[in-house]
């Protein structure tokens, strides 16, 4: 037979393997034994720090249940919502946990010795916004709290501090006649001719004269070392080593005049009034490699991307083609645009974003994503966009303009806001260029003037080989 189980006033109950209430006392009554879970004493806690209320003694005399509805719910949010709305001086009070002081010589609490003060106190009691545990959220207003003043929006110039006379710059919305070089040396195509403008050193070199029977429509510079690559009016590109001076050779293909040039490495972009885009690799003896068609008219505007993948080109008939590496088709089209479409520009900071600006009828800069094949957004400028190029600096863009304000507008972007307007030019601003270290551009018009502003800040590392002689001041004349 079973043994009967023993009677409840003799039989002793198990001790819980956890003790989560008070220490166990055994044979020595002077020594207090302790549970492996960890209990924190709050004695050295500072709640004053958070604003909250610890509970009362009379609070923890009641029921477990009631205690954390008063005080951990409802008590402790009253609390800290009547602080934030009315301030810390609304009359609650925090009132601070009894300390009971513990020695550890002989086990017992003793009033002698203070309590180590480190456990859950913070370095630093300055209140921090994004540590605040605030239900109505943050306000400047709140004691403690230091707001970041608003940043000061950057002042750009506005004046030019360096004027160059350029004598028969062509006034000829259709041409691409000023380029600056990776060296710091600006080429300017006047009249049949093509002059190089140092910048560190303001010296002026003859590069080249076509003669009477032809002019120069385009310039534009490798993106290596020291080509320069020249479209004529009879429809021929010439390329020329300015370190030398020397023309290195001659191509042809196009039947009407060059307007538009863009370099991707070793291959060459040539934009036609023929309404053809040619690609020419100078280390082949052939002078052409390939014959991109699309556009219905004079092709304006063409500039490769970053990673030299999308070539995007711009026509008088007010298309916006996007063509690949391998294609003699358009990958993309784009025909929002209502006038020609010669202003173009890929962002050095997002990949595949894309800008275009239209002419007198149209007035708009838009931006594509070349990527999702979508259209972004559109920026109605009020005046004929001529040209447009992005800082490599700062997430900012540059537009000329020519009817009917012919003026220069520095955006911010994307939320596009304006900057600054820079005016001065008393033509069409056709002409414009960055310079290498992407501080300062160059804009021409047709009243023969070349004006630089700065208007972009200088970048974390500047090289000073390519820094720009902004102490020489004045007007003087590049030819």
């Amino acid at each position: 037979m079973a043994d009967s189980p023993p009677s409840p006033s003799t039989a002793s109950k198990p001790p819980l393997p956890f003790d989560i209430t008070t220490p166990t006392r055994h044979s020595n009554p002077g020594r207090p034994i302790y549970s492996d879970r960890f209990i924190p004493s709050r004695s050295g806690s500072n709640f004053a720090l958070f604003d909250l209320s610890t509970p009362s003694p009379s609070s923890s005399s009641s029921s477990p249940s009631t205690a954390t509805r008063e005080d951990g719910s409802s008590g402790t949010y009253s609390a800290l919502l009547r602080t934030v709305l009315f301030g810390p001086d609304c009359g609650v009070v925090s009132p601070s946990t009894p300390e009971k002081p513990f020695s550890g010589s002989d086990g017992r609490w003793s009033p002698l010795t203070p309590p180590s003060r480190n456990i859950f106190r913070f370095k630093t009691e300055s209140r921090r916004p994004h540590l605040s545990i605030s239900p109505v959220g943050l306000d400047g207003a709140l004691p403690g709290v230091v707001s970041t003043p608003p940043k000061a929006p950057r002042k750009v110039p506005r004046s030019p501090y360096k004027v160059l006379d350029a004598p028969a710059l062509q006034d000829d919305f259709y041409l691409n006649l000023v380029d600056w070089s990776p060296n710091n040396v600006l080429a300017v195509g006047l009249g049949n001719c093509v002059y190089l403008w140092n910048a560190c050193s303001s010296k002026v070199t003859k590069l080249c004269d076509l003669g009477v029977d032809d002019t120069v429509c385009s310039v534009g510079w490798a993106q290596r070392g020291t080509y320069l690559a020249v479209g004529t009016n009879l429809g021929k590109v010439e390329i020329w080593d300015a370190s030398r001076c020397r023309k290195i050779r001659t191509t042809e293909g196009h039947r009407l005049r060059v307007g538009a040039l863009a370099w991707s490495s070793s291959l060459l972009s040539s934009g036609s009034r023929d309404k053809t885009i040619l690609q020419r690799d100078i280390r082949a003896q052939e002078d052409f490699v390939s014959k991109l068609t699309g556009h219905k008219s004079e092709v304006c505007g063409l500039k490769w991307s970053y990673d030299n993948r999308e070539l995007a080109s711009g026509g008088n008939d007010n298309k916006l083609f996007v063509w690949n590496q391998h294609s003699t088709q358009p990958v993309l089209k784009y025909c929002e645009h209502t006038a020609a479409v010669k202003a173009i520009a890929w962002s050095p900071h997002l990949h595949g974003l894309l800008a275009s600006g239209g002419g007198t009828a149209d007035r708009c800069i838009r931006f594509w994503n070349t990527t999702t094949n979508s259209h972004l957004s559109c920026m109605d400028t009020g005046s004929q966009v001529c040209n447009l190029v992005w800082s490599k600096n700062v997430n900012e863009l540059v537009s000329t303009h020519g009817y009917s304000q012919n003026q220069i507008i520095v955006w911010r972007y994307p939320t596009m806001s304006k900057l600054a307007t820079l005016t001065g030019h008393t033509y069409r601003v056709l002409y414009l260029a960055i310079s290498p270290d992407g501080q300062t551009i160059v804009t021409g018009a047709g009243d023969e003037t070349l004006r630089f502003w700065n208007v972009f800040p200088s970048p974390k590392f500047q090289n000073t080989d390519s820094e720009i002689g902004v102490s020489s001041l004045g007007r003087t004349q590049i030819r």
